[in-house]
């Protein structure tokens, strides 16, 4: 879970119940603090005029905050969150607070009607980046929605060679990653992974994991050593060059020239949660990075392989690359030669069953938008080589197949388990991403 820094400051009027309005936040901060992964910067004092604004102000730019929570504690002037959004521009959350019982027929707080005033000022001044929360508890899927942001924002993304043969949808404009993410795309030429050092006990480490989970009765000794071998560089190539996320022009060059396909090898290291997508899809590795942003658990980069109208289920599919800690308990593991006359050496298994979140950042040409999906897996026997899961969806999948196709989206998503949709779409608002979805 990617750890953030955000500030939080609390509006009054004086001719509402501050002090009620005091008390209140006094008892938020109490709350913030228990939130894992995150840095408070709480302004102590209420903001009441233009010059407490500008007090908070310095204050919070000293600590480099990710984003902002402005707390409607009552109704308030509308100069104060435009002057914290013009001197600190970051997302903003704009909070307001149930009313409290009525006293002596007078309205105590009017929390709302000041988030209505903040919204609309903002909006007419051309800031859309905030978002709106009412309640007494933070929303705590817009901090999800930050971690995302501040993740993309200090990411280092490396690509090793370019995107694999023909698969043109899946080129990337580096200016629009930069614009869209804030982040910088390193690129590295194949050869440089090809002859880059062995990490000695890496190598060890990725072999004994072979030999003790996998089948490799199929492939020779070489190429079971090629297998924690490259292991061993990708891990350390990830490491020495600082990247976040990785993406690799794995065929058809590997093969030739390394003497395997790097999948076996990618399924081992994405298991130590290190995220390499493969074909070199930074977009792919980007939806990935989103995900694991959350805390979510080794994501995994499949292809929509198959779609049963009939029967009603789509096959989460891809050649052998998924971490091998999402392997079901039921079926074996194995490393097959797959493909590439003979050079394969792909993982092969069966994934987990239960419930699954499905992301993909993609460019259309001129913008991002996002694919969010939610599928249910069920069990299965293994029947085919690589690595799979069986999904249902809440929709029928001939409808799912239909907003993929005509929205033109990657034949590459992010899955991983558990529901962490809402943080997503909330990130979406933010940045203006459209939401492509059943």
């Amino acid at each position: 879970m990617k750890e953030v820094s955000i500030g939080v400051v609390c509006f009054a009027r004086k001719t509402f119940d501050f002090n009620a309005a005091n008390e209140i936040y006094a008892s938020i901060q109490t709350q913030l603090k228990k939130i894992k992964a995150v840095q408070w910067h709480c302004y102590l004092e209420l903001v009441y005029e233009i010059d407490d604004a500008h007090k908070a102000i310095a204050f919070l730019r000293k600590n480099n905050i990710d984003a902002l929570v402005c707390i409607s504690g009552t109704f308030h002037l509308g100069h104060l969150a435009l002057e914290m959004v013009k001197h600190i521009p970051v997302p903003v959350m704009l909070w307001g607070l149930p009313e409290l019982p009525y006293d002596g027929g007078k309205i105590r707080l009017n929390s709302i009607c000041g988030v209505n005033l903040d919204a609309s000022n903002l909006y007419k001044a051309g800031i859309r980046n905030y978002y709106a929360h009412f309640g007494n508890s933070i929303d705590q899927d817009w901090i999800g929605a930050i971690r995302i942001l501040s993740m993309f924002k200090n990411a280092k993304i490396g690509l090793i060679g370019y995107h694999a043969h023909g698969f043109f949808n899946l080129d990337t404009w580096y200016p629009a990653v930069y614009s869209q993410f804030g982040a910088l795309i390193e690129h590295y030429e194949l050869q440089q992974l090809f002859n880059y050092h062995i990490n000695e006990q890496y190598q060890k480490n990725y072999g004994e994991i072979v030999d003790a989970e996998f089948d490799t009765h199929e492939i020779n000794n070489t190429q079971k050593q090629k297998v924690s071998e490259l292991g061993a560089k990708l891990k350390s190539f990830m490491e020495d060059n600082n990247l976040t996320v990785l993406a690799i022009r794995c065929w058809p060059e590997f093969a030739a020239e390394f003497g395997i396909a790097p999948c076996a090898a990618m399924s081992l290291v994405q298991s130590d949660n290190y995220i390499i997508a493969c074909e070199g899809d930074v977009d792919g590795a980007l939806s990935m990075l989103a995900h694991k942003a959350l805390g979510a658990q080794t994501p995994f980069l499949f292809d929509f392989s198959q779609v049963n109208l009939e029967e009603n289920f789509a096959l989460l599919w891809h050649c052998g690359v998924a971490p091998f800690n999402l392997k079901d308990n039921k079926t074996a593991a194995s490393l097959d030669t797959y493909f590439a006359a003979g050079k394969g050496v792909t993982a092969g298994f069966v994934l987990k069953p239960g419930d699954v979140s499905i992301c993909r950042f993609d460019f259309d040409g001129s913008n991002y938008r996002i694919l969010l999906l939610k599928a249910h897996g069920v069990t299965m026997d293994k029947l085919l080589k690589g690595t799979y899961l069986k999904v249902t969806f809440g929709v029928p999948v001939a409808k799912v197949l239909d907003t993929i196709i005509y929205n033109g989206i990657a034949h590459h998503a992010s899955m991983v388990y558990g529901d962490y949709i809402k943080p997503l779409e909330i990130a979406a608002r933010i940045k203006n991403w459209r939401i492509v979805t059943c």
